[in-house]
C-alpha cells in the first residue's frame, strides 16, 4: 500500500504510473475522501474543546448553586454530535483503505516502458542450446514413458492441473526441492522455514493478494482460510505487525510449499503437462531489508536463482519486466526463464521482485533505526528459488537421450541414487 502523503504530493504521476501497470484509479477521489476525514477530525477537536469548556462551566455553576441545566444540555448535544462524527470517520477511513488497497505499487525509475511481456528487456543469457543429434519428444510423452508422472490419474482424483508424481518422478521432485533448499541455506545464508499451507484474510492482504486477486484463490469459507498461492504469503507475514531490530536486517528465509492457484481467466493457455497447473511445488526466497540496501539485495537474489539453474546445467536468461507486465505489488521485477529445447521457448522458473515498503505498510512490518531510534518500514523482496514444474520441463527436454533414457544432472545424483533413468520395459 502506498503512503497517502505520496498521493497528495504527486497525484497525477501516481495515477499515470498506475495506468502504465494497467490499473485505472481515481486519485483525486481518494484525496477528496482524505480531505473529508481531516475535516471530521478538525470538527471533532473543536467540539471536544467546547465540551471541555461546557463541562468546566457545569462544575462552576454547581459549586455556586447556579442552574447548570443549559450547560448540561449543551454537553449532551456535543457528545451526540461527536458520536455521529466518529461513525462518519470510521466509514470514511474504511472507504479510503479500500480504495488505497486497489492502487498498485509504483514502478521504480528506470523500469522499462511497455504494455506487455513483448516489451520486456533481456538482460543476460547463460548456457548454450543443446545440439539436436536426434528428435527430442515433449516432456509429457517422455516423462510418461519413463513412468515419472500420471496426469490422467491426477485428473481422476482432483481434475486437470493436478499431477501425480510416480516412482522416480516423485524422487526427482524431492531431489530438486532438497537441492534448492540446501543450496540457498548453505551458500547464501537463508533460514529454512516450513510455514502453514493455509492462511487467513489479513495475511493475504499483507502481501497484496487481497482484495484484488480473490478470484484466483482457493477458499475455505467455513474457517475463513485460503490455500496459499505461494510461500511468499505466510513467510512475509512472519513479521507482520512487528518492529524488527536494524541489526536483524537483512533477514533471509527460504521455504518449500505446494502452491494452489485457480488461475481464473487464464486457463486454456499452455495447459499441456507441467506448463500450467493448479497445484505445484516451489521453493521461495524472502528477504527483509533496509530501504538503502534493497536494490543491491534484489540483484543478489536474481543471482541466487541463476545459481540454482547453473548447478543443473540448464540454459536460462534474465529479463527485466516492463511497466505493463510488472506485478501489482512490485516496484521492479526480474524473471529468470529456463530454455525448453522441445517447446523452443523460454519458460519462467523464477520471478524476483522488490516491493520496497508496499507490502510492509499493508502488513505493518517495521524496524527501529540504530542511528536515530526512529521506526521505519522495511523493504520486502521475494523470488522463486525455484518453482519445479518448468524446471522439470527443461530438465526432461535437455537431458533426454537418443536411447530414451534421462541423464540426471550431477548435483541431483546423490538424492536420486542413480545417474540415469531408463524407460520402463
Amino acid at each position: 500500500m502506498l503512503d497517502i502523503k505520496r498521493l497528495r504530493e504527486n497525484p497525477d504521476e501516481i495515477q499515470a504510473q498506475a495506468k502504465a501497470k494497467g490499473v485505472d484509479t481515481d486519485i483525486r477521489a481518494i484525496l477528496a475522501l482524505d480531505d473529508r476525514r481531516k475535516g471530521i477530525l478538525a470538527e471533532v477537536e473543536e467540539l471536544k474543546a467546547r465540551r471541555n469548556s461546557a463541562s468546566k462551566k457545569i462544575g462552576e455553576l454547581k459549586r455556586t448553586g447556579g442552574d447548570a441545566q443549559a450547560a448540561m444540555d449543551e454537553v449532551a448535544s456535543i457528545k451526540g454530535r461527536i458520536d455521529e462524527l466518529d461513525g462518519q470517520q470510521t466509514e470514511v477511513e474504511a472507504k479510503i483503505r479500500e480504495a488505497m488497497s486497489y492502487i498498485p505499487n509504483i514502478p521504480q525509475p528506470g523500469v522499462p516502458e511497455g504494455k506487455s511481456s513483448e516489451d520486456n528487456v533481456e538482460v543476460r543469457v547463460w548456457g548454450e542450446e543443446p545440439a539436436d543429434s536426434f528428435e527430442r519428444i515433449d516432456h509429457k510423452t517422455f516423462g510418461e514413458k519413463l513412468g515419472l508422472f500420471d496426469f490422467e490419474r491426477g485428473a481422476k482424483i482432483s481434475g486437470s492441473g493436478f499431477p501425480v508424481y510416480t516412482g522416480m518422478g516423485a524422487r526427482l521432485e524431492r531431489a530438486l526441492i532438497s537441492y534448492f533448499i540446501d543450496t540457498l541455506t548453505s551458500e547464501f545464508g537463508y533460514v529454512e522455514v516450513l510455514p502453514p499451507h493455509m492462511v487467513n484474510e489479513i495475511t493475504l492482504f499483507g502481501t497484496s493478494q487481497l482484495p484484488k486477486f480473490r478470484d484466483q484463490l482457493y477458499t475455505i469459507p467455513e474457517d475463513g482460510l485460503f490455500m496459499i498461492p505461494t510461500a511468499e504469503v505466510p513467510v512475509t507475514n512472519l513479521h507482520a505487525r512487528e518492529v524488527m531490530r536494524e541489526e536483524q536486517l537483512p533477514t533471509r528465509y527460504c521455504a518449500y510449499t505446494p502452491c494452489f492457484r485457480r488461475e481464473a481467466g487464464s486457463w486454456g493457455r499452455e495447459v499441456r503437462g507441467f506448463l500450467r497447473l493448479h497445484q505445484f511445488d516451489k521453493v521461495e526466497m524472502v528477504q527483509f531489508a533496509r530501504p538503502e540496501d534493497s536494490n543491491r539485495i534484489h540483484q543478489e537474489m536474481v543471482e541466487h536463482a541463476q545459481r540454482l539453474l547453473k548447478g543443473l546445467g540448464l540454459r536460462h536468461r534474465v529479463i527485466e519486466l516492463c511497466k505493463g507486465d510488472l506485478g501489482f505489488g512490485a516496484a521492479r521485477c526480474y524473471d529468470v526463464e529456463v530454455w525448453s529445447p522441445v517447446e523452443k521457448k523460454w519458460l519462467e522458473s523464477s520471478s524476483v521482485s522488490n516491493f520496497e515498503d508496499f507490502q510492509a505498510r499493508r502488513a505493518e512490518i517495521r524496524y527501529k533505526s540504530k542511528a536515530d531510534g526512529k521506526v521505519r518500514f522495511v523493504h520486502t523482496l521475494n523470488g522463486s528459488g525455484l518453482a519445479t514444474p518448468r524446471v522439470i520441463v527443461a530438465l526432461l527436454d535437455t537431458y533426454q537421450q537418443p536411447d530414451g533414457s534421462l541423464v540426471i544432472p550431477e548435483v541431483l545424483r546423490p538424492a536420486m541414487g542413480t545417474d540415469r533413468i531408463e524407460p520402463k520395459a
